[in-house]
């Protein structure tokens, strides 16, 4: 055995106890096989654990175009967190430029666009998205993706973050490096791998589940964390210092009396079954049926000769008996026009109907604006929840300035970062439009501003999208100089 003593803490078997509590809810409600078989079926595993006994297994993933581009079509690149004083508060205008400046750089940092849209695909396939967001003492504030079947509220019946009792991240780390974390953290329990360690000394790769569990403590009011094992302390528990737990939460569509949410592609399964099973037996019949067959006299003619252009002899007789072709069975056309309407219905209840996906010519680019923004509209409730988690991980990056920022350099001068915790302060979410339709439309605009002489050439290239003139700051410095 190695030389760590086993802690027997009740802060250990407090928090295993919520782990196996939040664990066995989430088998009850089937969310383990549900998360499996979406992501299965989002990736292209959609025969997974069939018997086919011969069927074709096509698949035809129609639904990961839907969920790529719903997706897409929410979490824009042009996203801004903006901070301004609540209208019954006045507050000085250097905290609210350098908040301002603070989001643009964290945005950039935890490179917001990549994770949003990450979070965003898991609550798509799987029901929720969720981000992590803690401190590391070199790169600072920074946010992960968590899936939500390593996320355990205390509350299940309660999807608002805050009024969770405690929350509970499980991870899956290596064993050596759960006990050199212990060490560091000045923790002297043993560490094995789960229930069953493998010889006395378990393997380097095995791994050992994690417990982080945040807190809101009621004389302090903040947050405290601890992580564990089954058996061993990592870290002792610890004041965070925060104001709000860390953790921001969007379902895709809500449940009632459920912090778990309803997945974009679980109603869709069915249809994506269907589709591949059509295909299936029209594969299988095209196989065994589609190709003429030739139906001969053996009493007359002992074997068919297939190659091309050769002589087959006949013992007399008449020609016409010895031999036809029979022609080949036709699939009834219906099933092409099922197979077609599934599929266009169910991408037009989504909301991705054909000018939205760009299967349409560019004659008419009014038309097609209004026509993708009459099919944004079915998605336009989750637009609003990912909005209002946005604003929700604006105070939470807030609250982790005015906790762990101190006072430091900021455009040029120092500041206190101490003082946003007691400033009263309203976030909007900032958000501009970045679709491809988006930019003909400007580049309409533009191309009619400009052949009316209402704009010069400097205007125009000034405002054109980039990639669509080579060099076009040369052009512009070109102008400048000729002036």
């Amino acid at each position: 055995m190695n030389n760590f003593t086993r802690a027997t803490t009740s802060e250990i078997t407090h928090a295993w106890e919520e782990y196996e509590k939040g664990v066995d809810f989430n088998e009850r409600i089937g969310l383990f096989d549900t998360v499996r078989d979406n992501e299965n079926f989002f990736i292209g595993k959609q025969w997974e654990g069939v018997v086919s006994n011969g069927l074709p297994t096509p698949v035809f993933n129609f639904l990961k175009r839907v969920v790529l581009f719903t997706v897409a079509s929410l979490s824009t690149s042009n996203l801004k967190l903006h901070a301004s004083s609540l209208a019954n508060a006045t507050l000085p205008q250097d905290i609210i430029d350098t908040l301002n400046d603070e989001f643009e750089a964290i945005l950039e940092q935890v490179n917001l666009t990549t994770q949003l849209r990450e979070m965003l695909r898991n609550a798509a396939v799987d029901g929720d998205g969720c981000l992590y967001t803690y401190w590391d003492k070199e790169r600072g504030i920074i946010s992960e993706v968590v899936e939500n079947n390593r996320v355990f509220f205390g509350n299940t019946a309660d999807r608002r973050v805050e009024r969770q009792p405690y929350i509970i991240i499980s991870s899956r780390e290596q064993t050596m490096h759960a006990r050199q974390r212990a060490r560091e953290n000045g923790c002297n329990g043993e560490i094995d791998a789960d229930d069953d360690a493998r010889g006395e000394e378990p393997n380097p790769d095995d791994r050992v589940t994690v417990l982080l569990r945040l807190w809101r403590d009621n004389t302090t009011g903040t947050i405290w964390a601890s992580e564990t094992t089954r058996r061993a302390v990592v870290r002792p528990a610890w004041d965070t210092g925060l104001k709000r737990y860390p953790v921001t939460w969007l379902c895709w569509d809500y449940i009632p009396e459920n912090y778990h949410g309803q997945a974009m592609i679980t109603g869709l399964i069915p249809n994506q079954v269907f589709i591949n099973k059509l295909f299936a037996m029209s594969m299988l019949s095209l196989m065994t049926t589609a190709y003429p067959k030739v139906i001969y006299d053996r009493t007359r003619i002992a074997n068919w000769d297939n190659r091309v252009g050769a002589a087959i002899p006949v013992l007399g007789g008449d020609m016409s008996s010895v031999a036809r072709i029979m022609n080949p069975a036709t699939i009834s056309p219906q099933i092409a026009q099922f197979i077609e309407l599934a599929v266009g219905y169910t991408q037009n209840f989504l909301g991705a109907t054909s000018a939205a996906l760009g299967d349409v010519r560019p004659d008419n680019t009014s038309a097609i604006i209004a026509l993708q923004k009459a099919s944004a509209v079915p998605n336009e409730i989750t637009r609003q929840n990912l909005y209002a988690a946005m604003e929700e991980l604006g105070k939470i990056y807030i609250d982790f300035m005015a906790t762990f920022y101190g006072s430091r350099m900021s455009r040029g001068v120092p500041f206190d970062f101490t003082r946003l915790r007691d400033a009263r302060l309203s976030l909007k979410l900032d958000v501009g439009a970045s679709s491809y339709w988006s930019e003909i439309a400007s580049m309409q605009t533009l191309d009619n501003l400009m052949a009316r002489g209402l704009i010069t050439l400097e205007d125009y290239l000034k405002r054109i999208p980039d990639g669509y003139v080579v060099d076009k700051q040369g052009l512009l410095d070109k102008l400048s100089l000729g002036q």
